[in-house]
């Protein structure tokens, strides 16, 4: 939202739309995507498609708020970098693709939030971003844009939640789904209960169908029982990044040094995308973390980070 408790949220305004491409084509280098076998498109909801690792798009949108650009573009850059890294020799084979949907999504939630809502990542990135947008962007420093980036508020749109509400989200779609499926629920029935549960949920009341149960595309696809792969690569996307700071224990200086993004797309390629389908989902998160899955990882991700903002 761009007001709060009557105040208007710095990132809301108008922001060119063709230099926050040409910003989000300089974030997607520094992830380590490659550009001659990649693009990026604009769309109503921003997505990933990948015909071949050497071709894989991708896309965002633009609204008001200016990370709702540059977050699509770090979420759907991970999605890319995870299909752009898989053994080329086994194209075609289970060796070729990608583990999961889980997984997939891990790696989205790991670039959009865990990296890119750090403040030490904006350390390095704000000042260009500055650059950018010099005349909306000067007057607001790097602690008072940090804050706005992980601002706390219920919202209508789940690719827009924040991180602590968001698996909120997850599960009003994974129970409606269920009901769904059971037959306990009608199509005709599911705009009403879907505002019934943002109500119970987020205390929310969607105006329309736009910001309620016609927003996201899956269900139109036929992708029934996708949510919950979003709230399975937080906990994922957590786990593997805590494995990644214990080795990496100058992690923080790398990112504000801006090598970070490479170093952590070498890490992933190494330990998840080389792999396709090798291993199963526990064998994976248990080879490279040395556990099973585990929620608490995530838990005390974001009670250390909010715990510090608020």
């Amino acid at each position: 939202s761009c007001v709060k408790d009557g105040q208007q949220n710095c990132l809301c305004g108008r922001f060119s739309t063709k230099k926050q491409l040409q910003f989000s084509h300089l974030l997607l280098q520094k992830m380590g995507l490659n550009p001659q076998t990649s693009r990026l498109d604009v769309s109503t909801h921003p997505f990933t498609i990948a015909l071949h690792p050497t071709d894989v798009r991708i896309t965002t949108r633009f609204e008001k708020h200016l990370f709702s650009c540059l977050a699509s573009v770090m979420h759907e850059g991970g999605h890319a970098l995870y299909e752009q890294g898989l053994p080329l020799d086994f194209y075609g084979t289970p060796a070729g693709q990608p583990l999961s949907l889980g997984w997939h999504e891990s790696q989205s939630r790991l670039w959009e939030n865990i990296i890119g809502k750090n403040f030490s990542f904006w350390h390095y990135f704000y000042p260009q971003l500055q650059q950018f947008f010099p005349t909306q962007l000067k007057a607001i420093d790097l602690a008072q844009f940090y804050r706005t980036l992980n601002r706390v508020q219920p919202s209508y749109i789940r690719v827009e939640a924040d991180e602590v509400s968001y698996c909120l989200h997850v599960f009003l779609r994974f129970e409606l789904e269920n009901a769904l499926i059971n037959q306990q629920l009608s199509v005709a029935d599911l705009p009403a209960a879907w505002n019934s549960k943002m109500q119970e949920y987020l205390n929310l009341t969607p105006p329309n169908m736009a910001l309620g149960c016609l927003q996201d595309i899956h269900w139109s696809m036929g992708s029934i029982g996708y949510f919950p792969t979003y709230a399975l690569g937080n906990l994922y996307a957590a786990q593997l990044f805590a494995v990644f700071c214990r080795q990496h224990p100058d992690w923080q200086r790398q990112m504000q040094e801006g090598i970070l993004p490479g170093v952590l797309h070498t890490w992933l390629k190494t330990n998840i995308f080389q792999h396709g389908r090798l291993y199963s989902s526990a064998e994976l998160i248990q080879k490279i973390t040395a556990e099973p899955l585990n929620a608490a990882y995530y838990l005390r991700y974001l009670t250390e980070k909010y715990s510090a903002i608020y």
